[in-house]
């Protein structure tokens, strides 16, 4: 038999290192491995036994489990395991997915050369540069109608007839695995999980641009991730995949990893280059384009790490076999990273032309606690809230352009009924504004006297006239910003506005926060008729604002009380309220 345990960095933080120590602390005699993130993040820790080609999968494995994984690998006796082994329903969540970008992620060992090579891996390369002219090269990606996977959705293939067609000897290629926004971690998961995926991508897209430098931009706070590429790097080159006459071409290529200080704007490619150049990240005006102008002055092509994850397969399976699949205008599969108030939460890769609802409920398994599903934000920072009655939206880049809301880069944030939509703008409102370059006033100045509304509004001191006023900021920063940073900021808000008015006159006018997430806008009651007198909540109470005799009906001191909610969330009786 053999063990493979996903040590992501989602199973790591779960412990899937303390559960391979158990096992080998347990003598196991069968060979343990280890894999990347699969997706099945809210299962984590995973441990997966093959038997030939017999998989058990057992999930949210603890090290107290080891000896009961020992136990079933020396009798095969299921029951030793059954607590653990992932349910039919599950499994669903990976069954109901098309694989393309995360074909490998979960499967193979992202450490080893020879587990790629032998799941195919740089096949495709080699078909390349060998079989194919860079022209035929751009012409499949053409056909494919693969487009950027950033957020942008630009057609690739585009990109890179341009760079290649600029003159100049000397031209690069550069991935962003600069990933910014709250929520997301597609890229991470395929560094981790599949590095050699991304190498071979980039290469094909070195050859056909023609570019003998390739480039990846990642963020620092992504160690394993930069770890296991730079390992990838080295065994690739080791091998002559990487380096100077690639399989016996005319094609040499030599990789770099410059390692980002975490700036959400270099998500944007020109303030990418600056950083890459050594200067502060800062947007420069287009044009010139990179492709004219990029990397030291020098034609230069941007893509993300999800767009070179897809191209070894188009290469493989031609252009025509991605086309088909997806809508007329987005072609092809899409990676979200799911997360927040649904039951499943991890990395979802399907066709585009499935719709919300295939994803948060056929895919995720709906709210957690079954609560009502509000909305969910798509698109990070740059995009915007899509509410409960666009459920059926069809996930492509026009239709959710057309409810206000981006693409993005994959990021999904799953919001229920307790969710207040304007705390939910501020937040990210918040976070842009702190990220802003400050290049420009529009958005230096601009989201900051946004968000210094919106803090107004949640703490109750909104006035008549501030949704108003917030809106003409919001069309006069997406009017005047320099990059898309600023561009896109006001979207949450525009979003929220737009589908959850409601709120926003709640708590301006009546001064009350209809989801109860706003402290300050927030009373704790207790109901006498329900107090049993337990002095439970009074115990949890850290500033003694709650009075009463055992078993009596206790009181709260709204003087006193901090509005911290540890009373409520302790009651046993659903005697406290928030009102």
């Amino acid at each position: 038999m053999r063990i493979v345990i996903g040590q992501g960095s989602c199973g790591i933080a779960a412990g899937a290192e303390k559960v391979k120590n158990a096992l080998i602390n347990c003598n196991v005699k069968d060979e343990i491995s280890i894999t990347g993130c699969i997706g099945m993040c809210y299962l984590e820790p995973i441990v997966d036994i093959y038997n030939g080609d017999e998989l058990l999968r057992l999930v949210k494995v603890s090290e107290s489990d080891a000896p009961k994984i020992a136990e079933y690998l020396s009798t095969k006796n299921k029951d030793s395991v059954k607590d653990l082994i992932v349910t039919d329903e599950d499994n669903e969540f990976l069954t109901k997915q098309t694989r393309i970008a995360l074909k490998r992620c979960g499967i193979i060992n992202p450490e080893e050369i020879d587990a790629y090579i032998k799941a195919d891996g740089y096949t495709a390369l080699k078909k390349a540069v060998l079989d194919m002219t860079p022209e035929d090269v751009i012409e499949t990606i053409k056909v494919s109608g693969l487009a950027g996977r950033g957020g942008a959705g630009f057609p690739t293939w585009f990109k890179w007839n341009a760079a290649r067609q600029s003159e100049g000897e000397e031209k690069y290629l550069i991935c962003n695995a600069d990933e910014g926004d709250p929520g997301a971690f597609m890229d991470r998961a395929v560094i981790e999980s599949d590095p050699h995926n991304l190498i071979e991508g980039m290469l094909i897209g070195a050859y056909a641009i023609g570019a003998k430098h390739a480039v990846v931009y990642v963020r620092a706070e992504y160690p394993l991730a930069i770890k296991r590429l730079k390992r990838a790097i080295r065994q690739a080159s080791e091998k002559g995949i990487i380096g100077n006459n690639i399989f016996g071409s005319d094609f040499s290529c030599d990789f770099t990893i410059k390692a980002g200080a975490g700036a959400f704007v270099c998500g944007e490619e020109t303030a990418l280059i600056e950083s890459l150049e050594g200067h502060r990240g800062m947007p420069r005006l287009k044009p010139p384009f990179p492709a004219q102008s990029g990397f030291w002055r020098k034609p230069s092509n941007i893509n993300n790490v999800e767009t070179f994850a897809n191209v070894s397969w188009i290469i493989n399976n031609g252009g025509e076999a991605f086309a088909a699949m997806g809508t007329e205008g987005s072609k092809g599969t899409k990676v979200f990273a799911v997360t927040g108030k649904i039951k499943r939460s991890g990395l979802v890769e399907i066709p585009m032309g499935k719709t919300l609802r295939d994803v948060i409920f056929d895919i995720g398994g709906g709210m957690k606690g079954d609560k009502a599903f509000k909305a969910v934000q798509m698109g990070g920072p740059s995009g915007g809230c899509i509410p409960a009655e666009l459920i059926d939206t069809v996930i492509d880049y026009k239709a959710l352009s057309a409810t206000g809301a981006i693409m993005g880069s994959g990021g999904m944030v799953v919001m229920d009924e307790s969710t207040c939509m304007v705390g939910m703008a501020k937040f990210f409102l918040d976070f842009t504004a702190k990220e802003s370059c400050g290049k420009c006033i529009h958005c230096r100045i601009g989201t900051k006297r946004m968000l210094e509304m919106l803090e107004r509004i949640t703490k109750g001191e909104g006035k008549n006239g501030d949704i108003e006023l917030l809106e003409e900021l919001c069309y006069s920063i997406k009017d005047g910003a320099l990059c898309g940073l600023g561009q896109t900021a006001p979207n949450p808000v525009l979003t929220t506005i737009k589908y959850f008015r409601n709120e926003y006159e709640e708590h301006i006018n009546n001064k009350k926060c209809p989801a109860g997430e706003c402290s300050d806008l927030v009373e704790y009651k207790i109901i006498k008729d329900k107090c049993k007198g337990c002095t439970l909540c009074a115990r949890n109470c850290p500033v003694d604002a709650i009075s009463g005799s055992v078993k009596q009906p206790h009181e709260i001191d709204p003087a006193k009380c901090i509005k911290c909610g540890k009373c409520y969330s302790s009651c046993r009786f659903d005697a406290i309220v928030k009102e």
